[in-house]
C-alpha cells in the first residue's frame, strides 16, 4: 500500500477557493411541481445547501407562461400566466434555494421554428418575434420582482439561453443569431432594472475557445457591458451505446483544467473584462443522464479532485445535477440507471453526495491542498480535511495517508479524531441494489435499506499530541474519499465514570 506523509507548518497558508455550493442544477423547472422532485430537493439542502439553482425550461410551455388570444377583430395578443412560476418559486425559497435564471426554451406560440430537444420537445428555434421575446422576458421579471421584491430578485444571476454552440440546442448553432438574441435580451432585462446581472454565452465543448472569443468581441464591438461569462464542462469521452445505457471512459482532468484555463486566458485578454467572474453553470463527469458511471464511487473521488481546482479560475460551478427526476431521454427504468443527479430515486444518496457535503463542511484557512487532500484550519484552531484516491479501471490500490497538523493547546494534551469514509466498501448503494437483483420497483423495505448503505461509516477516536501536534492516519481505500476533523479535547465527564474499566482495559 503506497504510503503519503504530509506535514503542515504552522502559520502555513494555501490558496483554495472552495465555492462548492453556490449553485446546482435540476432537470427543467416543471418537473419541480413533482412530490419526489422536491424531496430529493430538501434532502440535498439539509446536507448541503446550495444557495442557487440552474435548470432548463423556464419558457417550455408546460410552465405554461406564454399564452395568446385572439380579439373580436382577429387580432392577437400576449398574455401571461405565472401560475406554475410561483408554485416553484415560492417551493424554492421555502428551502432557502435562490434561482440561477436560464432564459429558455421558446414558447412554441413565439418560436420561428419547430425544431425541438428532448423527450418533453423544448423548442430550441429563435423568437418570430425579438420584440414579443424581450416583452415575455421583461413581464416575467417584473412578476417575479412584484412577488418577492425588487432587493431580492434583482439579485438573481440570468444567464441567457443554453449551449448555442451546439445545433441541438440553438437551430444551426447560428453564432450570429445568438449574439442577437444575447444583446436584445441583455438590453430588455437592464431596461426592467440595471441591478440584474446577465450573462451567456452558456456553451459546451464543441468550439468552445472560438465561441469565447467572438462572443467577448462581440460585446467589445457593441459595448455590452457582460456581467459575467458561462460555459459547461464534462470530462469524459464519447459513450458507447449498450441499451439503454451510455458507457464513457474518464479523461485525465489535466486536460479539462487545461481547457478552463484557456477560457480564463481569452477572457483576461480584453482589458475591459479582465478578470471578469466566470461561471461553470453546468458540469459533471459524463454529459449523458443515462451514464452508469455518475452511480459510482469512482465519480465521487474524480469529483474530489474537481472540486478542489475548480475554484482556482471560475467563480463557480454548478454539478449536472441535484436529483434524478429528470426526462431529457424519457423516464428512467430503474432508480439506478446513470443519472445525473447526486440522490437516486427514492431519496438515495449516492456517493458523489458525500463529496459534496464534505466539501461543503470545509471551511476554513486552507493549509495544505495537493492531488488527492485538502485540509483547512478554522477560527477555534481544529481541522478539517478530504483524501481521496481515484484510480483507473483496473489498476487500483489502497492508499496510506499521514497527516501532520500543529495544535494551539495549553491545559488539552489530547485531540479526537473524527473520520467519515465513502468508499466501494462502506457506502456503496450501487453495489447493494445490484446484489438485491437490481430491482426496477422498489419497495418500503429495499429503499430503507438501500438508504442504510448509503450513509458514510463513521468512527473516532482520542489521542495525546507528539510534539504538539496532532497524527491523523488514514487508509483510503480505492475510489475512497475520506473526510476528518481534528479538535482538542475538553477536560470533562461525570464523577466516577471510566471509559477504560468500562472497555474492560
Amino acid at each position: 500500500m503506497a504510503e503519503t506523509i504530509y506535514t503542515v507548518e504552522k502559520d502555513t497558508k494555501v490558496p483554495f477557493n472552495n465555492n462548492v455550493a453556490f449553485c446546482v442544477g435540476t432537470g427543467r423547472m416543471g418537473l419541480a411541481l413533482q412530490k419526489e422532485y422536491q424531496e430529493q430537493l430538501a434532502l440535498v439542502q439539509e446536507e448541503i445547501g446550495f444557495s442557487h439553482i440552474r435548470g432548463h425550461g423556464l419558457f417550455s410551455d408546460d410552465m405554461a407562461i406564454y399564452q395568446e388570444y385572439t380579439d373580436e377583430n382577429g387580432k392577437k395578443y400576449a398574455e401571461y400566466n405565472f401560475t406554475y412560476l410561483d408554485l416553484v418559486m415560492d417551493s424554492y425559497r421555502k428551502l432557502h434555494i435562490r434561482p440561477f435564471l436560464e432564459l429558455g426554451f421558446m414558447p412554441e406560440k413565439m418560436a420561428s421554428g419547430e425544431q425541438t430537444v428532448f423527450y418533453w420537445k423544448g423548442n430550441v428555434t429563435p423568437p418570430e418575434s425579438y420584440d414579443a421575446w424581450c416583452a415575455l422576458v421583461q413581464a416575467t421579471l417584473r412578476h417575479l420582482m412584484d412577488r418577492y421584491g425588487a432587493q431580492e430578485v434583482t439579485g438573481w444571476p440570468i444567464e441567457v439561453w443554453n449551449e448555442p454552440n451546439l445545433p441541438g440546442f440553438w437551430k444551426d448553432a447560428d453564432m450570429e443569431e445568438y449574439f442577437k438574441l444575447f444583446a436584445r435580451t441583455f438590453a430588455a432585462i437592464k431596461e426592467v432594472d440595471e441591478r440584474f446581472r446577465v450573462g451567456g454565452p452558456a456553451i459546451c465543448g464543441v468550439e468552445d475557445e472560438k465561441w469565447i472569443r467572438c462572443f467577448m468581441e462581440f460585446c467589445r464591438k457593441e459595448s455590452i457591458p457582460v456581467d459575467f461569462v458561462t460555459r459547461h464542462h464534462y470530462t469524459t469521452e464519447v459513450p458507447e451505446k449498450d441499451g439503454h445505457y451510455g458507457y464513457v471512459k474518464l479523461r485525465e482532468p489535466e486536460e479539462g483544467f487545461a481547457n478552463l484555463q484557456t477560457t480564463r486566458d481569452i477572457v483576461d485578454s480584453f482589458e475591459e473584462f479582465q478578470g471578469m467572474e466566470i461561471h461553470i453553470t453546468e458540469f459533471n463527469t459524463s454529459y449523458i443522464p443515462n451514464c452508469p458511471l455518475h452511480d459510482t464511487n469512482q465519480n465521487a473521488a474524480y469529483i474530489a479532485g474537481q472540486l478542489s481546482r475548480l475554484g482556482d479560475m471560475n467563480e463557480s460551478y454548478s454539478y449536472w445535477t441535484f436529483g434524478d427526476i429528470f426526462e431529457e431521454q424519457g423516464v428512467p427504468f430503474t432508480p439506478f440507471h446513470g443519472g445525473f443527479g447526486l440522490v437516486a430515486n427514492g431519496g438515495i444518496p449516492k456517493p458523489t453526495f458525500w463529496t459534496f457535503k464534505f466539501f461543503k463542511d470545509l471551511q476554513g484557512t486552507c493549509v495544505h491542498r495537493s492531488d488527492d487532500a485538502v485540509v483547512v484550519r478554522t477560527e477555534d484552531g481544529s481541522y478539517r480535511g478530504i483524501a481521496w484516491n481515484r484510480t483507473m479501471e483496473g489498476c487500483g490500490e489502497d492508499r496510506g495517508f499521514t497527516f501532520r497538523l500543529p495544535m494551539d493547546v495549553s491545559e488539552e494534551k489530547e485531540y479526537t479524531i473524527l473520520k467519515k469514509t465513502v468508499d466501494e466498501v462502506t457506502c456503496n448503494p450501487l453495489k447493494l441494489w445490484h446484489a438485491m437483483g437490481e430491482p426496477s420497483s422498489l419497495t418500503e423495505k429495499q429503499k430503507k435499506l438501500l438508504k442504510e448503505g448509503a450513509r458514510p461509516f463513521v468512527e473516532a477516536d482520542r489521542k495525546k499530541l507528539t510534539d504538539g501536534a496532532a497524527e491523523v492516519c488514514l487508509t483510503v481505500r480505492e475510489n475512497g474519499v475520506v473526510y476528518f476533523e481534528v479538535s482538542a479535547v475538553k477536560a470533562g465527564g461525570d464523577r466516577g465514570y471510566c471509559y477504560k474499566r468500562v472497555i474492560g482495559k
